[in-house]
C-alpha cells in the first residue's frame, strides 16, 4: 500500500491517506506519484497538493503525520520541533537535543509488573537537561 500526505498552507500534513499500489503503477509496472496525486484529486474533486510517504522512511525521510510540514528544499517531512533548544538533523531531519540522551544500565528498578525497567529521562527545556522519571 502506498500513503500520500495532503499538505495544506505552509505544506503543514492536513490528512494521510492509503491507497493501493495498483493505483500508483503504471503501465510499465514502475510507481508514479504523479499517478496516485492525480487519483486522490480526481476522487476528491479537488486540486489538493499530495505528497508520497513511506512507513519505512525511504521515501522523503520520514512518514509524514498530521502536523509535520513538507520541506520542499530538503524533499522531507519535518515534525514539528518540539522544544526550542531542539536541533534539526540535517541527515535524518528528525529533531534533536543539545545533549543526548543518557544511556544507563540501572536496572535496580522494577515495574508493575515484576520485570527490570531501565531509567526513563523527560527533558527539562529550562533546565537544559533531561531529568529522571520517578
Amino acid at each position: 500500500m502506498a500513503h500520500f500526505a495532503k499538505l495544506g498552507v505552509g505544506n503543514i500534513v492536513e490528512q494521510v491517506i492509503v491507497v493501493h499500489n495498483s493505483v500508483i503503477t503504471d503501465e510499465n509496472g514502475i510507481e508514479q506519484e504523479k499517478l496516485g496525486n492525480d487519483f486522490l484529486n480526481k476522487l476528491y474533486n479537488t486540486r489538493d497538493v499530495w505528497k508520497q510517504t513511506s512507513y519505512n522512511n525511504n521515501i522523503r525521510k520520514n512518514f509524514a503525520g498530521i502536523g509535520y510540514q513538507y520541506d520542499q528544499q530538503r524533499d522531507a517531512f519535518i515534525a514539528p520541533k518540539p522544544f526550542n533548544s531542539w536541533i534539526l538533523d540535517e541527515n535524518t531531519c528528525r529533531w534533536n537535543a543539545p545533549i543526548p540522551y543518557p544511556i544507563t544500565n540501572n536496572q535496580n528498578r522494577i515495574n508493575e509488573f515484576g520485570n527490570p525497567q531501565n531509567d526513563f529521562y523527560r527533558w527539562n527545556e529550562q533546565n537544559q537537561s533531561w531529568d529522571l522519571v520517578e
